[in-house]
């Protein structure tokens, strides 16, 4: 179990494509309670709060099974990227309930982005002209994706926007996380810390759930699960470069099913706006790359 899975990208890109179809479900389910479809409207709270309750039975039962081995874990930034994690995914779903599941997708692929612009105060890291560049680019079609010409600027975008900076916020703890733990390790402990900080904030919005929200708050938890651990094989079976773009296809499954189940088409704004965003999200992957590629270069002349 701790030796390196082999090398195998065409299996790496099915995972990230499974992956990604996992993670648009979630959104797709977060949508439909929140929009009413399935029984009174729920706050996005109460589904932030399943998602953490059922992704951590599913990780749980995963961890009894597989049984790793753990080490001693960094509290302090498991609280921090767990707090971050949760206030990203509540607002993500709070988006869905308002505007197209393809816009709070195409939103979403500006974690890295901010991760990036955070990164140079809080890591230190230096920042070159490309990948300021993806960044503006990105951030553009952000814009036109909060739609501020048609009077008032979109509060579901507002959301997302902000669903998208807590997440890339919650990126600058996984780089300190990475290497250090178990891939196990990390999402049960970050499920147990997201579900206390759910529990205690569900409290002042807690309302039963009807059978069939109960079915779809435990979808939400499984489907993130398994997106979650598609995503964590595929990026040890290939290079994040390679891996990363394979995951734009969510903005596939998002405007299909928001097509299929809710009869939302994407207009031209929705269009123009996600290949901007998609377009500086894959140039700031690609020069992550390339400097991964010189990184490793430079390690083999040494």
């Amino acid at each position: 179990m701790s030796e390196r899975p082999e090398q195998n990208p065409a299996l790496a890109a099915c995972l990230t494509l499974a992956a990604s179809g996992f993670a648009a479900g979630t959104t797709l389910l977060a949508k439909a309670l929140g929009t009413g479809v399935l029984g009174p409207e729920m706050h996005a709270l109460q589904i932030s709060h399943g998602r953490f309750l059922f992704a951590l039975m599913a990780i749980g039962l995963s961890v009894l099974v597989l049984r790793p081995q753990f080490t001693r874990p960094n509290l302090k930034l498991h609280v921090g990227r767990s707090a971050l994690g949760w206030g990203g995914v509540t607002f993500m779903f709070a988006a869905a309930a308002f505007i197209p599941l393809s816009d709070a997708t195409a939103i979403s692929f500006l974690n890295p982005v901010f991760g990036m612009m955070l990164a140079i105060p809080l890591l230190g890291e230096k920042v070159g002209k490309w990948r300021w560049l993806a960044a503006i680019v990105a951030l553009i079609g952000a814009t036109i994706l909060t739609r501020p010409g048609a009077g008032s600027i979109q509060a579901g975008a507002l959301l997302a926007l902000g669903s998208a900076l807590l997440l890339g916020a919650e990126l600058i703890f996984i780089k300190l996380l990475a290497g250090r733990e178990g891939p196990l390790q990390v999402l049960l402990i970050n499920n147990l810390i997201g579900l206390c900080i759910a529990s205690f904030a569900v409290l002042f919005v807690w309302q039963m759930p009807t059978p069939a929200q109960w079915a779809a708050l435990a979808g939400i938890g499984v489907l993130m699960a398994m997106a979650q651990a598609c995503f964590v094989n595929a990026m040890a079976r290939a290079d994040a470069s390679f891996v990363a773009p394979f995951f734009y296809a969510a903005l596939v499954f998002a405007a299909l099913y928001d097509a299929v189940i809710f009869g939302v088409v994407p207009d031209a704004i929705s269009i123009i706006g996600a290949v901007i965003i998609l377009t500086g999200a894959a140039l700031l992957a690609w020069r992550e790359g390339m400097a991964r590629i010189k990184l490793s270069d430079a390690s083999d002349g040494a």
